[in-house]
């Protein structure tokens, strides 16, 4: 095998030298980062030179990427295209300035469903999956909702007394056009990516683990020229895999079993993927049963695709939108009901009302928790430090049993979500004295770190105060892996009965 690490022989190299790769990590920036900065630069020919590159680094770092500017420009031509071609230059029925301002909002909804929809998110180059299905469903999606958006505003100014037919002069057919040739174009364009950023840094670079029986078939596949890949090392101890991705400056691992699972996770895999490496696990057939869906094929072979992050970038963004318009809608009932617990606090409990502690929030980083203080002051001064709330818990005054009960002590952590320091659903946040504990004892308790946590969550809807930690996470990865829109309000509204039914 040409140019590979064969099975047993050690991997040298200094620790962030890869063979003339940089990583992620040499330049600061987040993982997966690297990605979208070599695609860029692939699509101007690489020949913009350093000060340009600088601009896409700079734009990377808020989320922007070239092929934004390439999809909008498409998105556009299209959809004046489409109208110059129906219409010539005279447009019907409205002014043109109104027809630019529907074509603007259009484009701007496009593109941001685009957006959310995680088109912009890296995506490994081997066993990728189409992007015409992924494309055609976000631009549909986006389609509905200029149709829902024009309706809206048509029935608003005319409630206004603004009599119009269509407030978004957006004729059906050529909104049709927009989504049929919008996924086409978005498609294409992430081809025309993916082909230029070959030629510019050649073949995935692959390592191959597993055992040597296992390796030698998977060597067969991925040597028939078919799958675009270059082995560059075949690896049968854990302990070696992140040298080797050192050394050889591979841009991939394929994990021939999940039994390897164990002796990679949390570690070399995080590593590994801090690096900008791709990991893929073969599936077997015992696989088949957890009832995978995202199988990619690399040469030949089916595999999935291991991710240590949870939740894209795109995905936590929009949450967060989400989070601000559910708050914005239901302020005044908020609103209401912190000013009643308030009093009821103070005469309960007496000063002071709110309890201030420290908590572990997104990325490991410790903020203010407010909460209306349910326990006796110097709750824990019997030396038995930190711990989780039991059932039955002598700690809590007498008068606040319901308050906790009802989960009515939480409401100030609204506070928390407006800054940005939690969300309305998500892992509940423990102390920095227990999350270190659990961090120790539990792999892969930190990945629970990855988005803002939560006034409530899967876990609190399923478990109790007392649930162990460990089933705890189950529940918040699950969430983290499968979050949407609509799973969010659905435990917001089981969180209700969970509250209604006092179930601690």
């Amino acid at each position: 095998m040409s140019g590979s690490q064969s099975v047993g022989e050690s991997a040298t190299g200094a620790p962030g030298e890869t063979a003339g790769v940089e990583t992620p990590g040499q330049h600061g920036l987040e993982p997966g980062q690297s990605d979208a900065i070599s695609g860029a630069a692939a699509i101007d020919g690489g020949s913009s030179g350093s000060v340009a590159t600088g601009v896409i680094r700079r734009l990377n770092r808020h989320g922007f990427r070239l092929i934004m500017f390439a999809d909008a420009f498409w998105l556009v031509a299209i959809t004046i295209g489409t109208m110059v071609i129906r219409f010539g230059f005279e447009w019907p029925t409205a002014p043109v300035p109104l027809y630019l301002l529907s074509f603007a909002v259009a484009v701007t909804v496009f593109m941001s469903s685009l957006y959310f929809g995680g088109l912009y998110e890296r995506e490994p180059r081997l066993g990728a999956p189409p992007a015409l299905p992924r494309a055609a469903r976000q631009t549909l999606a986006a389609g509905g909702l200029v149709a829902l958006l024009t309706l809206a505003l048509t029935g608003l100014a005319n409630e206004l007394g603004f009599e119009t037919e269509r407030a978004l002069p957006f004729p059906i057919q050529n909104l049709v056009w927009l989504i049929v040739l919008g996924a086409v174009a978005v498609a294409a364009n992430r081809r025309i990516a993916h082909l230029l950023r070959t030629r510019r840094e050649g073949r995935p670079k692959v390592i191959i683990f597993g055992r040597p029986s296992a390796i030698e078939g998977a060597r067969d596949h991925l040597d028939d020229g078919e799958s675009g890949a270059e082995v560059v090392a075949e690896i049968s101890d854990p302990a070696g895999l992140e040298g080797a991705a050192v050394a050889t400056g591979a841009t991939d691992v394929l994990v021939l079993s999940g039994e390897w699972l164990d002796d990679l996770y949390p570690h070399p895999v995080t590593e590994l993927e801090e690096r900008g490496l791709t990991i893929l696990v073969r599936v077997t057939a015992r696989d088949t049963m957890y009832g995978l869906e995202r199988v990619r094929e690399v040469g030949g072979l089916p595999f999935v695709l291991l991710r240590t992050q949870t939740m894209p970038r795109s995905r936590a963004r929009f949450k967060r939108a989400l989070d601000l318009l559910l708050l914005a809608l239901t302020a005044p009932i908020w609103l209401a009901l912190l000013a009643l617990a308030a009093l009821y606090q103070r005469l309960a409990v007496g000063r002071p009302v709110l309890y201030r502690q420290v908590r572990v929030g997104a990325g490991g980083r410790t903020f203010q928790l407010l909460k209306f203080r349910t326990m006796y002051p110097d709750a824990e001064g019997d030396g038995r430090g930190a711990r989780l709330a039991e059932r039955d818990d002598p700690r809590i005054v007498p008068a606040c049993r319901w308050v906790r009960s009802m989960r009515v002590d939480e409401l100030p952590q609204l506070w928390n979500v407006l800054r940005g320091e939690m969300s309305l659903v998500g892992p509940r946040p423990e102390r920095p004295e227990l999350t270190s504990r659990f961090e120790r004892e539990i792999p892969g308790y930190n990945r629970r770190h990855e988005v803002p946590p939560g006034l409530t969550g899967l876990a609190q809807i399923h478990g109790r105060y007392d649930t162990d930690a460990e089933y705890k996470l189950g529940y918040d990865l699950q969430y983290l892996v499968n979050w949407s829109p609509v799973l969010d309000l659905v435990i917001i509204a089981r969180t209700i009965w969970v509250v209604l039914a006092r179930r601690l």
